[in-house]
């Protein structure tokens, strides 16, 4: 089994459908994919709007109705294989809490961005050498393959361009643009977890 976990500011919009369309997309995968909030609301329903958009982009309506929003702790951070953040804020939360868990945590778009530039056999290649051949090493070491792009690979035109905009108080299509930022991010995802060949 692999882990993936997702984090949003509230987990009540972002990361719970990230987490949910990542869980539909890796449905014959032995994957883990779990949510939680860098601050604010506990126990709390995604939003109505958040719970729309889940219907539309294919979601079980049971997977999201059920969702109840968790506070991020340093605990979670220690299990999970691969780690994204809606914004580059949470992932210098991530960073705050866990410092040796940054070569697996990125952005959503930045993980995207760096992944358009590595093919299919580069992270074949890189999962083979991970030291633990099970699907968790072979995610992390997929992971440690984009870390390695930082730097390498043009940077966004706009710094919050690696960012998936909250839409938690605004309008519908506000929650239209965030699930169109990362929705194309989610794809690039689970392409790299599939070249990397996990699988039960």
């Amino acid at each position: 089994m692999f882990e993936v976990l997702t984090v949003c500011t509230g987990n009540i919009c972002r990361s719970p459908l990230a987490e949910q369309l990542l869980r539909l997309h890796l449905t014959d995968q032995n994957a883990s994919v779990s949510s939680a909030g860098t601050r604010g609301l506990r126990s709390a329903p995604m939003t109505p709007e958040a719970l729309a958009l889940a219907d539309q982009l294919g979601v079980p309506s049971g997977d999201s109705t059920a969702h109840r929003s968790r506070f991020l702790t340093e605990q979670h951070l220690a299990s999970p294989d691969l780690i994204i953040t809606m914004t580059r804020d949470h992932r210098r939360l991530v960073a705050e809490l866990a410092p040796s868990r940054m070569r697996s945590t990125f952005t959503a778009r930045e993980f995207a961005r760096l992944a358009a530039e590595v093919t299919d056999e580069e992270i074949r290649d890189a999962a083979a050498t991970a030291p633990a051949q099970t699907p968790g090493g072979r995610v992390r070491a997929a992971a440690t393959l984009l870390a390695s792009r930082r730097g390498m690979v043009l940077p966004p035109q706009k710094p919050e361009n690696d960012d998936v905009i909250d839409p938690y108080g605004r309008s519908w299509q506000t929650y239209l643009l965030s699930a169109e930022q990362l929705t194309p991010a989610l794809g690039e995802i689970t392409r790299v977890l599939r070249a990397a060949e996990v699988s039960s």
